[in-house]
């Protein structure tokens, strides 16, 4: 099945709540007025309800009422003065009332808190604002699931229709990290896996297979990959090993004849931001592949950042992904 048939399918009839922060964005209410067409999702949108309903009828669209519009600088006094305590709350100290009143008028910030409060089920955003605009209101709010210290970004990399789908991960988060971390990624990485219909076998990647080079890059490896084996006993989590080795049947019966992942890995988990986001542009551009994401894994509630180059079927597509999370994670 075509990986967003698959995901779809998941979503269908259940319709959660999406908030989009850049409701005057023509990309965005593109993308969510199909959405809402094809009843996938219930679109929020930010902003000012005569400026985004004007936004949509200068791109030519037409407006479907399944579509609810919030604008933080009017909402409702009473319902932003429960707002502002709440963040205050989960920041625990770190922001005052009054930072809260200011910063909650950001539409990142107060779609952000729509998701921690569950009056949306994700967040999509990032078609106009950087990367950190997105991300650091999740982190500060929704924060890291319970045992996970770091979140990361895995890339869904699909070609043939999406007959051959893997994931790729760290890809877009953290620059070098450590031992525990890789470790976190590689579990993170297996739940994506499963959301895409992947079935997941993990090979934590090096320059070294098997011990054939020694160096403190190869030890972090070998040793996020043994944390990652006892973490999960069950999974098929093997390392360190080269990307031909985990991925060419042939260069694995030399190179790992012992491993039950090598020759056969599903999910590729980088040893640091550097070589993964080289990796998935190498596979992007020369390799024909499809490259879908970055899925932000770790949080507690789903949220996705969006690239400022993408077109209203990227938008369309990333806030499928964002509902399918949602959806597994009720």
């Amino acid at each position: 099945m075509d990986i967003f048939a698959s995901l779809t399918a998941k979503i269908k009839g259940k319709e959660p709540t999406i908030v989009f922060p850049e409701g005057t964005e023509p990309r965005i209410l593109t993308a969510a007025l199909r959405l809402a067409d094809e009843q996938l999702v219930r679109p929020l949108l930010l902003g000012d309800e005569q400026a985004v309903k004007a936004a949509a009828a200068t791109a030519g669209l037409k407006w479907n009422d399944a579509v609810t519009v919030i604008n933080p600088q009017t909402y409702p006094e009473e319902k932003y003065a429960a707002m502002v305590e709440a963040f205050v709350d989960r920041r625990k100290g770190k922001n005052t009332a009054e930072d809260a009143e200011k910063m909650l008028r950001d539409e990142n910030y107060f779609g952000t808190m729509l998701v921690y409060m569950g009056l949306a089920a994700g967040l999509v955003s990032g078609a106009v604002h950087p990367t950190g605009d997105t991300v650091r209101p999740a982190l500060q709010i929704i924060k890291t699931k319970p045992g996970v210290h770091r979140t990361s970004g895995a890339f869904i990399m699909t070609r043939n229709g999406g007959d051959e789908r893997y994931v790729f991960a760290d890809c877009a988060i953290n620059i070098n990290p450590d031992a525990p971390t890789l470790a976190e990624i590689a579990q993170e990485s297996i739940k994506t896996a499963r959301l895409f219909d992947i079935d997941p076998r993990v090979a934590m990647l090096s320059f070294s297979t098997k011990g054939s080079a020694k160096s403190d890059e190869v030890t972090k490896v070998t040793e996020a990959t043994r944390m990652a084996q006892e973490q999960a006993p069950d999974e098929q989590i093997d390392g360190e090993l080269q990307f031909d080795a985990a991925f060419v049947p042939t260069v694995a019966t030399q190179k790992a004849p012992d491993s039950a992942v090598a020759g056969y890995a599903t999910v590729f988990v980088f040893p640091e931001l550097e070589a993964g986001n080289i990796g998935y542009k190498i596979a992007q551009r020369f390799g024909g592949f499809e490259a879908i994401g970055p899925v932000l894994q770790g949080l507690n509630k789903p949220v996705s950042d969006l690239s400022r180059g993408c077109n209203a079927e990227d938008v369309y597509k990333v806030a499928i992904i964002t509902a399918a999370q949602a959806v597994a994670t009720d």
